[in-house]
């Protein structure tokens, strides 16, 4: 009986030690997860540095932009008129050459025999011209000998004149003046009619080809300013429309425009693809921004406004200052019949050594106490306001709706901004300009 009675005791003793120790795991694990979860409901993320712009109304020079392609206002391709076997090249490649120039012979051998005969024969039939004229004069001869030899001068020079016009075929010349291009043949290689021997551009002025949207036809008109870019933002070339086709395209809706630019320096090449943009009449008071500052999202386009934080936000911070300072004050009290050092000494561990879950207070506490010192910079917050975008240019948009002048917007870092974030602004770098730029003016 007394041995049951022991077992029993053990097992009891035993199972209350597990309900303990199970206990114990259970209640450790739910207030450690209490307190992380608290912790982070009461964490502050660190304030964020962002660059920001002030939204002012300012002038804005309005455009119509395309896509269009380059070409000479005097530009071919030469093929030679007859056949012939190359003799000489007369040009290389990228020479500039004058009008009339010769860039091309052929073997004229043949050619010029024949024309040295044909000028022999023009010579003696122009004589015999020369006597039948005299006979008539003198009454000996008649009417009909004098036309015969008339008709044969005549025929004699004509055929003159074609052997000249062939022995000419046989030279390719510049019909204006040009850079030419790379040879396309060889000295010794024969050539048939339609062989295409080099390019000539003339590389002073370029043609600009490029359409536009039916909608957009009535702000176009003869003389307008049109600038052209490579790439990137710049565009430093700028020109005149000179040609509007009357004609809508019906399968593209499209308009097509020509324009003519000066390439003093040779920067524009034929076929050549360049952004075009037409300049409209200057307008005034627009808001406009960065683009960088503009966020599209599935919801819509919006920027970040920073604002000084609410003071509702810092009200509860405030009333700890006052009871702090009576507590100060007791200790004061307290430490006059003390050495104010160990009395320093033992108050610092006491205040470390408050539970956990105060921890919130002193962080609650002492983060609004770094703006309190420095009043002339407030804690700021992130406002996300929804915009409308109108129109672009150089790196700039328009805001149509949703921003007023006066307003700070963020101009950078918006991946990692949420709103009512608090940050800070450093506009020391500009992200909307380059890093070589900025170090030129620094």
């Amino acid at each position: 009986m007394f041995k049951r009675i022991l077992r029993i005791v053990i097992v009891f003793l035993v199972l209350l030690v597990l309900v303990v120790v199970v206990g114990g795991i259970v209640g450790f694990n739910f207030l450690r997860d209490n307190g992380i979860k608290q912790y982070f409901a009461t964490m502050k993320p660190p304030a964020a540095t962002v660059s920001t712009t002030i939204a002012k109304p300012s002038s804005w020079t309005p455009g119509v932009e395309a896509i269009g392609t380059v070409r000479a206002v005097r530009g071919v391709d030469l093929t030679v008129e007859t056949t012939g076997i190359v003799k000489e090249i007369l040009f290389h490649a990228n020479q500039k050459v004058d009008d009339n120039a010769v860039l091309l012979q052929l073997d004229d051998a043949v050619e010029r025999a024949d024309l040295e005969a044909q000028k022999a024969q023009a010579v003696s039939d122009q004589a015999a011209f020369t006597r039948a004229i005299e006979l008539q004069r003198r009454g000996v001869g008649t009417d009909a000998t004098l036309d015969a030899a008339r008709a044969a001068a005549s025929a004699s020079a004509s055929q003159v004149n074609r052997l000249q016009a062939v022995l000419d075929q046989k030279q390719l010349t510049a019909p204006f003046a040009g850079t030419a291009g790379i040879p396309k043949i060889d000295i010794g290689q024969y050539l048939a009619p339609g062989t295409a021997v080099v390019t000539l551009q003339d590389l002073d002025t370029m043609r600009v080809d490029f359409s536009v949207p039916e909608q957009q036809l009535p702000l176009l008109k003869i003389g307008q300013t049109v600038r052209l870019g490579l790439g990137g933002g710049d565009m430093p070339f700028a020109g005149a429309i000179r040609g509007i086709d009357p004609k809508i395209d019906p399968s593209s809706r499209l308009v097509n425009i020509r324009a003519e630019v000066a390439n003093p320096d040779g920067k524009l090449t034929p076929g050549q693809f360049v952004r075009v943009r037409v300049e409209l009449p200057e307008e005034q008071n627009v808001l406009v921004l960065p683009q960088t500052a503009l966020t599209t999202s599935l919801y819509g386009d919006y920027i970040f406004v920073v604002q000084p934080a609410k003071p509702a936000a810092a009200a509860p911070t405030q009333p700890a200052k006052p009871e702090e300072k009576p507590a100060a004050a007791a200790t004061d009290k307290l430490a006059d019949s003390k050495p104010v050092d160990s009395k320093a000494a033992d108050a610092k561990p006491a205040d470390a050594m408050k539970p956990a879950a105060d921890a919130s207070k002193p962080a609650d506490a002492t983060k609004p106490e770094k703006p309190a010192a420095d009043p002339a910079k407030p804690a700021l917050v992130l406002s996300q306001v929804f915009v409308k975008p109108g129109r672009r240019n150089q790196g700039m948009v328009e805001i149509v709706e949703g921003l007023k002048a006066g307003d700070e917007v963020v101009t950078a870092g918006q991946n990692r901004l949420f709103n009512g974030m608090s940050v800070n602004v450093d506009n020391t770098i500009d992200p909307t300009k380059s890093a070589n730029k900025q170090a030129g003016q620094q």
